[in-house]
C-alpha cells in the first residue's frame, strides 16, 4: 500500500488488511457489549513516517539554460513502506512575478529512491529567474537564481535626445582643465601618489583635485601597456583602511580614486602609503545622492570625467616617470561594481585616447528602471536613495529615470566597441545579473571579442582568479605595437 508523504512528519495507518485477508477465518463467538465496538476503534494507532531526504541537480553547471531550465530532484524514502511525495515547483522572474507553477506526485518505493525531472512545458523568455520548490512543507529549492538565454535579453536604450551633446560638452570642459599633475613618493619604490585636476561639480567653479596610485613600468624598455584600475563604491564617509596596491610587472598601473572617494577621503592614518598628508572627503552625503536631479552637476558626471582624466594624464603628463613610457595604443581599464561602471564609462567617453579593452566585474549603474524594480529594498541601498531623492524633488518615476538615463551604462555602452571580459554573480543582490548584462549586451563589440562568465554561487564579489583572468585577456587583445 502506498503512503502519501506531504510534509516532513505525516500520520498514516499501516495497512495490515492484506495479511488478515489471507488468514483462516476464526470461529464465531458471542460478543460481549464491550467487544461490540465501532471497527475504526480497533485499528492500529497512527504511525509517523520519516520525511524524504533529497538533493537537487542542475542540468547546467553554471545555471544558464537555453529555452527552459532542467532540474533533477532525487528523492530518498527512508521508510519500510512505499510513500507518495507531493512536490511543488515554481519559477518567478527576477521581479518576483510567477511564470510557472507545477504540482507533481511521485511514488517512491520502500527504502528506495526516485528521480523527478523539473522543467516547464514551454520555453521561457530570455531573462533571469528564481526557482522555488518543496516536498510537502520541506524546501528543496529556495529562490535558486538561473538564467535563460541571457545574451538575448533586451535592455532597450533610453537616452534623451541631447545625450550625445551632454557628454561632448562634458569632455570639452575636461579638455580645458590644466591637469597640473603632481607626484609624491610612497613607501614603495616605483609607486607614487599622484594628484591631478578634473572638472568642477558643475559647469562653473574651481577644478576638483583627484588622486591615484601610479606604479611606473620597469626601468628599461618600453613603452609599456597600462591598466587603469577603478575602485568600487567607497564606504561613507570613508573610514576603512586603504592599502597600497601592487600590479603586474608587465604593465604600468594607475589606481584612480574619483572625487571624494578612497584616497580623496582618507587621513594619513587610514592609508598604508606612508605619505604624511591628510585628505578629507569634501562631501557631506552619499556620493550617489550628490546633486541628484541636476544633470550638469550630478556626482557621476564629474566622476565619469575623472575616469577619463586618468587616461589623459597617462597621455599628457610631462613627467619622466610617465612621458614616453606608456603605450597609449594599449590602455586597458578594469573595475568591480562601481569600478565596472567606470570601465564602461571610460571606454565610451575617452574618445581622444581609446580604451583597448575593459574588464567589468558585477558592474554597477546599469539599467536603472529594471534595477530599482528588481531590488527595491536591497541593492546596497541605492534604490532607496534614489526614491528619497525623487520624493524630495516631487518627481514621478518617469522623471527620475529620464535623469538617470544620462548616467546609465546601458546607454553609454551603445558607443563601446572594444573587447570586454565580464563576470556576473547570479546571487548578487547589490548589482543583480540583469543590470550587469545590460551594458554588455548593448555594446557594439563583436561576439568574438566578448567574454562573460556566470558564477551561480557568487554574490557581489570578485570571482576567484579574476585578476589573472583579465590580465590574460588583456594580453590577448594587445595591438601589435604592444610589448
Amino acid at each position: 500500500m502506498i503512503k502519501r508523504l506531504t510534509f516532513p512528519l505525516v500520520s498514516a495507518i499501516l495497512a495490515l488488511a492484506v495479511t488478515f485477508a489471507c488468514a483462516p477465518a476464526p470461529a464465531q463467538e458471542e460478543q460481549t457489549p464491550e467487544e461490540n465496538q465501532d471497527p475504526e476503534e480497533n485499528q492500529d494507532p497512527e504511525v509517523e513516517l520519516e520525511p524524504f531526504t533529497f538533493s537537487v541537480q542542475s542540468g547546467s553547471a553554471n545555471y544558464i539554460f537555453q529555452g527552459k531550465p532542467v532540474f533533477t530532484l532525487h528523492l530518498n524514502n527512508p521508510n519500510a513502506v512505499a510513500a507518495t511525495a507531493e512536490i511543488t515547483f515554481n519559477i518567478l522572474t527576477d521581479k518576483s512575478k510567477k511564470r510557472v507553477s507545477m504540482e507533481i506526485e511521485k511514488e517512491v518505493p520502500a527504502k528506495g529512491s526516485a528521480d523527478v525531472t523539473l522543467t516547464p512545458e514551454e520555453n521561457l523568455e530570455p531573462g533571469f529567474y528564481k526557482a522555488t520548490g518543496k516536498v510537502g512543507r520541506k524546501t528543496y529549492l529556495a529562490a535558486r537564481p538561473f538564467g535563460i538565454d541571457p545574451f538575448q535579453i533586451e535592455s532597450a536604450p533610453d537616452m534623451q535626445p541631447d545625450f550625445g551633446k551632454f557628454w561632448e560638452d562634458a569632455y570639452s570642459q575636461l579638455k580645458a582643465i590644466d591637469i597640473n599633475d603632481n607626484f609624491i613618493q610612497t613607501s614603495r619604490q616605483g609607486t607614487y601618489l599622484v594628484e591631478m585636476q578634473s572638472i568642477p561639480d558643475g559647469l562653473e567653479g574651481e577644478p576638483v583635485t583627484i588622486r591615484g596610485y601610479y606604479i611606473e613600468p620597469p626601468k628599461t624598455g618600453g613603452p609599456y601597456p597600462v591598466i587603469v584600475h577603478y575602485y568600487g563604491y567607497d564606504d561613507f564617509p570613508g573610514t576603512t583602511m586603504l592599502e597600497l596596491p601592487s600590479g603586474n610587472a608587465e604593465f604600468a598601473h594607475l589606481w584612480l580614486s574619483t572625487r571624494g572617494q578612497r584616497i580623496n577621503a582618507r587621513a594619513k592614518n587610514l592609508r598604508q602609503d606612508g605619505v604624511d598628508m591628510d585628505f578629507v572627503n569634501p562631501y557631506s552625503k552619499q556620493w550617489f545622492t550628490i546633486n541628484f536631479g541636476e544633470k550638469d552637476s550630478y556626482y557621476y558626471r564629474g566622476a565619469y570625467m575623472d575616469c577619463v582624466q586618468g587616461i589623459r594624464f597617462l597621455a599628457l603628463s610631462q613627467d619622466s616617470r610617465v612621458k614616453g613610457r606608456i603605450d597609449m595604443d594599449n590602455v586597458f581599464v578594469e573595475g568591480m561594481s562601481q569600478g565596472g561602471a567606470f570601465s564602461y564609462a571610460a571606454a565610451s567617453l575617452s574618445k581622444e585616447y581609446p580604451v583597448r579593452a575593459i574588464a567589468a566585474a558585477v558592474a554597477f549603474m546599469g539599467d536603472f528602471p529594471d534595477y530599482f524594480t528588481i531590488v527595491p529594498n536591497e541593492g546596497g541601498g541605492f534604490p532607496g536613495m534614489a526614491q528619497n531623492c525623487k520624493k524630495a524633488l516631487g518627481w514621478t518615476d518617469s522623471e527620475m529615470y529620464e535623469f538617470m538615463s544620462y548616467f546609465d551604462t546601458k546607454n553609454l555602452a551603445t558607443t563601446v566597441s572594444c573587447p570586454i571580459i565580464a563576470a556576473i554573480g547570479l546571487q548578487d543582490n547589490i548589482c543583480p545579473p540583469h543590470t550587469n548584462i545590460a551594458p554588455y549586451n548593448n555594446a557594439l563589440t563583436p561576439e568574438a571579442d566578448k567574454q562573460m562568465t556566470f558564477y551561480p554561487d557568487m554574490g557581489h564579489a570578485y570571482p576567484s582568479g579574476w585578476d589573472s583572468g583579465y590580465i590574460s585577456f588583456f594580453k590577448s587583445k594587445m595591438t601589435t605595437s604592444g610589448q
